[in-house]
């Protein structure tokens, strides 16, 4: 098995690498140390870190720390692993320090080696590039990687997550102008109440949902200030003069978002109240699409025994054993997914509470949580949009006939005649299996003709138009 693997060498000493890996010695050293679990780093934090190490090389070159010949050997490979190209080089895991160390020097790695090949130096030589000295110059992982979690997350709700939201919401407010005039019996407790349009239920839904874009999009101002530069502990050791603000400019232009350098280096390396933020906003976005996925399929059950008010697409056979039958499918997956991300977040937070002095140690952890949560949101509400939100109608005659016979339309004759005949009214058509005319007119309360006026379930739902 020797004749597979190549020597590498760290300051700890020498250790078998694969031949063709293009990682080296310390990320062979933590999939050893760390076999834990399957989570990997997210692919976009990599991405993110590569970017990283792309603006500090031009950062490193203007200020006279690198020469030309090294910048363009770490910008070439930062920018072929930011696009993608060496994904598979990539293997740690989520479980490893808490600093995310040994990602930061996979990264660093993987660009030494891209720069051996290409300089025609031997893997593993440090030739011409070494993954501390020249790859890391003015960087600590303890900036970098916080940073990178900050990128990574500002570009996926950015330029994915946000437009998706606008989608979503952009579906609901259609059904809800097309359903403004289709008039249904609201509920509160789960009981029968006063007249809604199946317009004004779907307009909550959508306006929940923008609600809770614009708090995504404001948290955003929390991630846009950036650590790099702080190096250890935040003081910027080891950095040449305004390479602080070198980087996070050459940021801002490649990913064409606002980043700036951080005033205070210290409160975001020794915490990720921002990083925590975020995931708290994508936890109450949670917390919205599982009510309204909750009420959907509500809604739509039976289709005889239930409510039976939407009527679902049927996408897929819905049992192994009952013919014919069809579930709401995509409300079960939301639900789900809003219930991992609810949990995801109680994680985040006792996490952002778990730095000690200068570092926070659950870097790993918050990264790979709100990361993901944002990929399930994405990759859901583009499902339930697609497979569910556009193509559910209305059951027409249903909702008229559960109208039809709901007694608090009652409501409607109290203030004419007072809220204890017209519970006597609600009371006798309950009891003596009436429609509310009947029961009004048999007690003597309210002639016909003001009985349908006053109780016009139109009217109801819309009573200052």
């Amino acid at each position: 098995m020797t004749s597979h693997l190549r020597k590498e060498r760290d300051s700890m000493g020498t250790v078998g690498v694969p031949k063709s890996a293009l990682w080296g010695a310390q990320t062979q050293r933590s999939l050893e140390n760390f076999s834990i679990g399957y989570e990997k780093i997210p692919i976009g934090l990599i991405h993110a870190l590569a970017l990283i190490k792309q603006a500090a090389a031009i950062s490193n070159y203007r200020l006279g720390v690198l020469n030309e010949y090294e910048r363009d050997l770490i910008v070439e490979a930062a920018i072929s692993i930011a696009h993608g190209k060496h994904d598979n080089q990539f293997p740690l895991k989520v479980w490893q320090t808490g600093s995310g160390t040994q990602t930061n020097m996979n990264v660093n790695e993987v660009i030494s080696n891209l720069a051996s090949i290409a300089s025609g130096n031997d893997l593993g030589s440090h030739k011409p590039l070494h993954p501390n000295d020249h790859v890391n110059k003015s960087q600590s992982t303890n900036d970098v990687f916080p940073s990178a979690i900050h990128i990574s997350a500002a570009e996926r709700i950015t330029n994915f997550l946000l437009p998706e939201l606008d989608k979503f919401i952009n579906s609901l407010d259609i059904k809800s102008n097309k359903w403004q005039g289709i008039i249904k019996v609201g509920r509160t407790h789960l009981q029968d109440a006063v007249p809604i349009s199946l317009g004004q239920e779907v307009s909550a839904w959508r306006d929940q949902v923008s609600n809770c874009k614009a708090r995504i999009q404001d948290s955003l101002k929390e991630l846009f200030p950036l650590p790099l530069g702080g190096t250890a502990v935040g003081t910027g050791v080891n950095t040449p003069p305004n390479f602080d603000i070198e980087i996070t400019k050459e940021i801002s232009l490649l990913t064409n978002l606002p980043f700036y350098s951080s005033i205070n280096k210290f409160a975001l390396m020794a915490s990720h109240d921002g990083l925590v933020n975020s995931m708290s906003q994508l936890r109450i976005l949670a917390g919205t699409l599982l009510k309204i996925v909750n009420d959907i399929r509500l809604l739509a059950c039976g289709p005889r025994a239930g409510l039976g008010e939407l009527i679902l697409p049927a996408n897929e056979p819905g049992s192994s054993i009952m013919p014919g039958k069809i579930n709401p499918t995509q409300c079960e997956a939301m639900a789900m997914i809003c219930t991992q991300i609810i949990g995801l977040d109680l994680a985040v937070s006792l996490a952002g509470s778990g730095g000690h002095l200068q570092m926070n140690v659950y870097k790993p952890l918050i990264g790979f949580n709100l990361l993901n949560s944002i990929e399930l949101l994405l990759d859901s509400l583009q499902s339930c949009r697609v497979s569910m939100i556009e193509d559910m109608e209305p059951n027409r005659q249903k909702i008229h006939n559960d109208l039809q016979q709901s007694l608090m339309l009652v409501t409607a004759l109290a203030p004419e005649i007072g809220y204890e005949k017209a519970s006597e009214i609600a009371h006798k058509a309950y009891k003596e299996n009436l429609n509310l005319r009947q029961a009004a007119i048999k007690l003597g309360y309210i002639d016909e003709i003001e009985f349908d006026r006053l109780t016009d379930p139109s009217s109801m739902a819309n009573p200052h138009s």
